[in-house]
Parts: C-alpha cells; sequence; structure tokens
C-alpha cells in the first residue's frame, strides 16, 4: 500500500512564520492530515477499481455489438 509522506512539523513551521499561532498551526496541519489520508485514492484503490469496471466495459461493448447485429 502506498503512503503519502506528508510533514507535519514544516507544514506547522511554516505556518507560524507566517504569523499563525502555534495552536491554529497545529489545528490546521491535524485536518491536513487527515484529509490526505481519507480523499487520496492508493494504488489499491485504482487497481480494484479497475477490476470491475474493465469487465462491465467489456460486457457494454458485447451487448451493443448484440443488439447491432439484431437490427
Amino acid at each position: 500500500m502506498t503512503t503519502i509522506t506528508f510533514d507535519r512539523f514544516a507544514y506547522v513551521d511554516k505556518l507560524k512564520a507566517s504569523g499563525i499561532s502555534e495552536e491554529q498551526a497545529r489545528a490546521q496541519a491535524d485536518a491536513l492530515d487527515t484529509a490526505l489520508r481519507d480523499i487520496v485514492a492508493t494504488k489499491s484503490d485504482l487497481a480494484e477499481l479497475i477490476k470491475w469496471l474493465v469487465p462491465l466495459l467489456l460486457g457494454q461493448a458485447a451487448l451493443i455489438a448484440a443488439i447491432i447485429k439484431l437490427i
């Protein structure tokens, strides 16, 4: 499984350097870290998606070909 590297400490330091308080910077870093873990698709997610889509697309193509032959 692929993991995303997110340097929370560097992110907090950059936010603090721009004038944001440490408490707010840590809260934003935590929120961004959570969002990145929940939203980003991994290789296993894509493999599972392809596993289902390819047979469906092939079945759809076969169905369309059969309908065209009947017409």
